[in-house]
């Protein structure tokens, strides 16, 4: 069979992904959520030394900056933010030892990589709940 007719054959791909198709249409392994996931932490722990800074900055200004910072801190929705910032260093932690030993070629088969993904998973949200007690 000439090769144009085989390219006529074929399926046509979709050019264009919406947001929806990549996250309910495409199973992508959990690996590869972990690495999603270790990225946004990332991005999330550059970003938040701003706003501890500040309030850091703020509650050591004078007495009344420190209750006002405190009370800032009891608020539901900033409790909340610090819980997500300390899964972010929980997973940030836990992943980068796992992608450490993958650039050392260890655990790089496919089996090894779901079961320190799960690994992964587990440990940074038992570590997230461990620490984020106190914040609650």
């Amino acid at each position: 069979m000439p090769e144009a007719a085989v390219k006529m054959i074929r399926k046509p791909r979709p050019k264009y992904l919406n947001l929806q198709a990549l996250i309910f249409e495409i199973r992508l392994p959990l690996p590869g959520w972990i690495s999603i996931l270790h990225r946004i932490s990332g991005a999330l722990l550059f970003v938040a030394p701003v706003w501890l800074l500040w309030m850091l900055d703020a509650s050591l200004a004078s007495e009344a900056a420190f209750n006002k910072i405190k009370h800032y801190a009891g608020l539901w929705p900033v409790k909340l933010s610090l819980l997500v910032l300390v899964w972010a260093y929980c997973h940030h932690f836990c992943a980068g030892i796992r992608y450490l030993f993958l650039d050392l070629d260890k655990g790089v088969d496919l089996e090894t990589a779901r079961l320190t993904s799960w690994i992964v998973l587990g440990a940074s949200l038992a570590l997230t709940l461990f620490l984020g007690w106190n914040i609650w």
